[in-house]
């Protein structure tokens, strides 16, 4: 089971660690343009409502391949919530600060990363918490209909052999491997943010 659930992880490290930096870079946008804000907005909100598992037979079909398909599947289920707190948090950065950044004549790279990116930080790592809680749980599902490696496929096959209690330690090691992935973000953010992204 532990080769099952490093496979499973290994998947989301992937997938995950994409969706946050599209994802952020994608806030970011959103936050700073009205534009853009206007035109993305509303395809972000349809989209974010597919089920992740109603994206895994169109990965199929355009990749070929099942790692690659879950991949996606984690990517496309984690990058919403990172692009809706990211520019919810670009949006609601102090006119004082946007003023100091003006006084003290910061160039566009400046103001990302001394102004934008610590007054933001709070939103975007409450994004990045739910963002992994969706990874961990679309790619569980995703093994299950994929197949190969992977605690989804460790359940599945589980379950065909009629291993009930297999099953059962499996969802506890889930849960417990769930739980760890959020405190280690929240850990991470509040170093990051001093303590406020909880």
């Amino acid at each position: 089971m532990a080769w099952q659930l490093l496979a499973s992880l290994e998947r989301v490290a992937y997938g995950y660690a994409l969706a946050v930096v599209v994802g952020v870079a994608l806030g970011v946008l959103v936050g700073q343009s009205t534009w853009a804000m206007r035109g993305l907005d509303p395809l972000f909100q349809i989209l974010r409502t597919v089920p992740p598992l109603a994206w895994l037979p169109l990965s199929l079909a355009g990749f070929k391949d099942s790692h690659p398909s879950a991949l996606f599947v984690i990517f496309i289920t984690a990058i919403w919530p990172i692009i809706i707190n990211t520019s919810v948090g670009i949006r609601n950065i102090p006119e004082d600060y946007r003023n100091v950044a003006k006084v003290l004549r910061l160039n566009g790279l400046e103001y990302f990363h001394k102004i934008m990116l610590p007054a933001a930080a709070p939103y975007i790592f409450s994004g990045l918490r739910i963002g992994v809680g969706l990874s961990w749980l679309a790619i569980i599902a995703a093994e299950m209909l994929i197949g190969g490696v992977g605690i989804g496929f460790f359940i599945w096959d589980a379950w065909n052999a009629s291993r009930i209690s297999d099953i059962i330690l499996a969802l506890v090691y889930v849960g417990v491997v769930g739980f760890i992935l959020d405190r280690l973000v929240l850990f991470v953010g509040n170093r990051i943010t001093r303590g406020t992204s909880a």
